[in-house]
């Protein structure tokens, strides 16, 4: 739970349609600041490194400023609080957030393969297949995509959630026990993922492909996509053209995702050929996919109530 003095200082420092024009944007749209919530991976980094949100913004006399993020969950918690303005996260993390009341939008999707996600288990640990996990830890980050992931594994296991020891862990912590041997295994995504293979001689167990459909999302505080819709807009294009080069630039994406978050070219290289960038509308199909998603959840017990996911959906604004 971010501390208000943490609030504080985070808040201080053509793919959906036509946007507005700008006459009319500048008459309605009101920010000067445009906060993003990124995390080590996705065309977020990109955009930052190659200033494209910063030029597309400049007519407008908006400032971009960008605040790193472990993992979704609090990226998510910071958005709601009004903290920050925009960021990406999986799948999971805003049916936590819509379920406790977060003011939050999805403004579009990121189709992300299955590739990028495993669980990952030691390499001499015993166990071996989907089934061998009956009784054994589990760590993944509560509300993040892992979660999903894992609930989906248990399922395809043909095991109940009660015959895991789930172990809620941000994936430093989680890296840290599966290190030491404090847990069985490690649901994760890239690009920790990829960490783990080089260094902490990881097996994979699975990944998500063939077990679970995984999208991750665009979002956006409430308040700011209603009063800034021509800026929201121009934003989602914008990372739409960045996410068209990076598939056609595969080398020099890793290269500076590795320049910006410090994670070595070797980890972010084998991320990167795991990755698939673009960005695409809010479907129909993928509201019922993440609605599938929250009703399991509230069936599970993980969400204290039934949402409407369609309800936090953005709709774009059209000249």
């Amino acid at each position: 739970m971010l501390t208000r003095r943490q609030t504080l200082s985070l808040a201080a420092g053509a793919a959906l349609g036509a946007a507005l024009g700008q006459a009319r944007a500048a008459a309605t749209d009101q920010a000067r600041e445009f906060r993003i919530g990124y995390q080590k991976s996705g065309a977020l980094v990109i955009a930052r490194r190659q200033g494209a949100l910063e030029r597309r913004l400049a007519a407008r006399g908006i400032k971009v400023s960008y605040v790193e993020f472990p993992s979704g969950p609090p990226l998510l918690e910071a958005l709601g609080l009004g903290a920050i303005d925009f960021g990406t996260t999986g799948d999971t993390p805003p049916i936590f957030a819509q379920a406790a009341r977060a003011n939050i939008v999805y403004a579009a999707t990121l189709p992300a393969p299955g590739s990028g996600s495993a669980i990952l288990v030691r390499r001499d640990s015993p166990i071996r297949s989907l089934a061998d996990l009956k009784g054994r830890s589990i760590a993944f980050t509560k509300g993040s995509s892992a979660h999903n992931f894992t609930v989906n594994v248990v399922r395809k296991a043909g095991l109940a959630w009660g015959d895991i020891k789930p172990v809620h862990l941000s994936p430093a912590d989680a890296g840290a026990a599966f290190a030491s041997g404090a847990i069985d295994a490690w649901a994760i995504w890239d690009p920790f993922y990829a960490i783990a293979e080089r260094t902490q001689e990881a097996r994979v167990l699975t990944t998500a492909e063939g077990i679970v459909e995984t999208n991750s999302f665009y979002l956006a505080n409430g308040t700011f996509a209603k009063a800034n819709p021509a800026i929201l807009g121009e934003v989602i294009d914008e990372l739409a053209r960045v996410s068209d080069w990076a598939s056609a630039h595969t080398g020099e994406v890793a290269a500076a995702l590795a320049e910006v978050t410090g994670v070595s070219l070797e980890d972010q290289t084998r991320a990167v050929a795991r990755t698939r960038y673009a960005v695409k509308p809010v479907s129909d199909e993928i509201v019922l996919s993440q609605q599938a998603i929250a009703d399991e959840f509230h069936k599970l017990g993980l969400i204290p109530k039934p949402i409407v996911v369609r309800d936090a959906v953005w709709t774009a604004p059209t000249t």
